[in-house]
């Protein structure tokens, strides 16, 4: 026979007392990540946030608002701080720190992807729960490559703690509000060598769970990308490279006027973001890519086919966030309706 103990739990803790206890240990959480901030606003020496290994959606919508946060509730000193991730997304960082640096530099794309799969076998999941080995070496190596001798770190596994309870249902958004600070992007020049035409747009599309590579998507993407060409040029971001497990479309390229020119894996997000910032709309598969449009107030369409392929925890602060930025920055669309999803897509965010 086996013993539900949670269930066992649940049926003998009050629920008003299951909610108090949650309540009071994410209050511990937020104490202890409190002290934490304080103990590197009086340290010497440099400070290294990250590394950032996880996925583009998490990164844009909760670990940089996280470090904007971090930085004036301690204070940090910015002159500090090196922020380290991967793919080049420094402009995401300029409220935070002046210096970054790239994982990229300082281990290969195929060294990377290898261990983080064994990361994520170790700890069951993608997230940066805990600081791994991988982490650890990258730190060591950024810092070998920096000169920086005696440093500190602020490690993502302080904001999962933090903002569990939200992902969790303990906890309602302004939890995350608490500890973040939502602002949008600043602007970005677009690589010269890209020089892309005037009144583009820019496409992006991928598999995921909420966009399962099915024929009846690819079609849709192919709708949308033909309809968006009547209009005017549009470039596709496909890269070939993969800074998150998705797999980009595979004619996206192909139908559009044209794609990036040049990318390394150390810039990839760097040149996608330059790129969205000067379209005048961005369209593609609904996921933690399409928040960077909207950060960059620039209009996104994001379309979707399996509602339960994405967290609706997520979307609420996104749309929360993205509101006080501009109207109507980010709308989903579920192409099961393909015929008003896809013809209503320039009616709806072109400008």
């Amino acid at each position: 026979m086996t013993l539900d103990l949670r269930g066992a739990a649940r049926a003998i803790v009050p629920l008003a007392l299951r909610r108090r206890l949650r309540d009071l240990a994410s209050d511990r959480t937020s104490a202890s990540l409190g002290r934490a901030l304080a103990g590197l606003a009086r340290s010497r020496g440099p400070i290294i946030l990250g590394p950032w290994l996880g996925e583009v959606g998490f990164e844009l919508l909760y670990w940089v608002p996280f470090l904007q946060w971090a930085v004036a509730e301690a204070p940090l000193d910015r002159a500090r701080l090196v922020v380290v991730s991967r793919g080049g997304p420094q402009s995401w960082y300029r409220r935070v720190a002046d210096r970054y640096a790239d994982v990229f530099d300082v281990m290969t794309p195929e060294e990377f992807h290898a261990r983080n799969q064994v990361r994520h076998a170790e700890i069951g999941e993608q997230k940066q729960t805990q600081l791994t080995a991988l982490d650890t070496d990258i730190v060591a190596r950024t810092a070998a490559r920096l000169g920086l001798e005696q440093y500190s770190v602020l490690h993502p596994s302080r904001m999962h703690a933090v903002f569990n309870p939200y992902w969790w249902g303990h906890r309602s958004v302004e939890w995350v509000e608490r500890h973040a600070r939502f602002e949008p992007f600043e602007p970005v020049d677009v690589p010269a060598g890209e020089r892309p035409p005037d009144g583009y747009a820019a496409v992006k599309f991928y598999f995921n769970d909420a966009f399962p590579a099915s024929a009846g998507n690819r079609a849709l993407a192919a709708r949308v990308v033909r309809e968006l060409g009547d209009e005017g040029p549009v470039i596709s971001l496909a890269t070939g490279l993969r800074v998150d497990d998705h797999a980009d479309w595979e004619e996206e390229e192909r139908m559009s006027a044209r794609g990036i020119r040049s990318v390394t894996p150390s810039t990839n997000l760097a040149t996608q973001t330059a790129l969205i910032a000067g379209a005048r709309l961005w369209a593609g598969t609904y996921g933690g890519f399409s928040y960077l449009a909207p950060f960059l107030r620039v209009p996104a369409r994001a379309f979707y086919s399996n509602p339960a392929g994405f967290s609706r925890r997520h979307l609420d602060l996104a749309q929360r966030t993205f509101d006080r930025f501009g109207p109507n920055l980010l709308q989903l669309a579920d192409v099961r309706d393909t015929a008003a999803g896809a013809l209503r897509l320039s009616r709806a965010v072109g400008r």
